[in-house]
């Protein structure tokens, strides 16, 4: 299988600039190291009606193009319950029936982050889970052998992170982000990832979990954010920061994405010749404020 680079947006609302400066990356790194480029719609959880389509459009109008069809995360259960299967089959799965609020203020091992699965329910006996089962639907968590993992970034060289026995399906029945990108990898060929650096944190797991599925890791490019004049992450209501709103407001898509291309130290035009002169090694490694905001 040919190796590709990918785009994966939630189809939650229109993409703001940062969200578009991100796919602008993720298309020059593809482009750049002779890679398809793909689209998935993440559709798993919140999806909006008619964003998947606004989305889209938006990202032709800055000039990304994509590769054969577009893959919706919700035609692709089948694969995950599979994979789900084989860790279970390989006793690297149990059921868990927590609550949000009970891991919260369940004790952590020492060093441990913020929300980080304590292993509440990792041990119980049968009886133990028949009552609960009867009281609460049960998640299936990953039962790790780890507590941490390293992976290899692209912009931030080697980072190490926590693994810890992380959700792979919900107690509603969704599968889980975590389990699901990696599935989705896997089997599109995607072998390079190019994403918002909020994601950094998540990506051992992910790492990890591609290991016990005998699937290959991909390289990383963790790209900074967008942030407005208070240092948050850009948001909507932070004004006029999709293309709707910016058009609106007599600002174009070209201009649009000419300003995120020079955030880059890139040249405007179209995606082509920035692609012409795009090297990795020169990208800002600060979040970029975006003017408007």
């Amino acid at each position: 299988m040919t190796s590709a680079g990918r785009f994966a947006p939630s189809p939650s609302g229109e993409l703001h600039v940062g969200n578009l400066r991100t796919a602008i990356l993720a298309w020059l790194f593809a482009r750049s190291t002779g890679r398809r480029f793909l689209m998935r719609v993440e559709d798993l959880d919140r999806a909006r009606a008619g964003a998947e389509a606004e989305q889209l459009r938006d990202l032709a109008a800055i000039g990304v193009t994509w590769d054969g069809g577009i893959v919706r995360q919700t035609d692709r259960e089948h694969l995950y319950a599979e994979a789900i299967a084989q860790l279970t089959a390989a006793g690297l799965t149990y059921e868990c029936f927590c609550t949000r609020r009970e891991i919260q203020e369940a004790p952590s091992a020492p060093h441990a982050p913020l929300g980080a699965y304590p292993g509440t329910c990792r041990n119980l006996n049968d009886a133990e889970r028949d009552a609960r089962r009867a009281a609460r639907p049960a998640a299936v968590r990953l039962r790790a052998a780890v507590a941490e993992t390293t992976v290899r970034d692209v912009l931030h060289g080697d980072y190490t992170g926590v693994v810890d026995d992380f959700v792979l399906r919900r107690n509603d029945g969704v599968t889980a982000y975590n389990l699901a990108v990696v599935v989705d990898d896997a089997v599109q060929g995607i072998d390079q990832v190019v994403r918002g650096v909020d994601l950094l944190p998540s990506t051992p797991r992910q790492a990890y979990l591609a290991s016990l599925l005998n699937m290959p890791v991909p390289e990383y490019a963790h790209v900074p954010l967008v942030l407005n004049s208070d240092g948050a992450r850009l948001a909507k209501r932070d004004g006029a920061v999709t293309l709707a709103d910016l058009a609106r407001a007599g600002v174009g898509a070209d201009e649009v994405r000419d300003t995120l291309l020079a955030s880059l130290g890139l040249p405007s035009g179209p995606l082509a010749d920035a692609l012409a002169v795009f090297d990795p090694a020169a990208l800002p490694r600060e979040p970029w404020v975006w003017p408007g905001a």
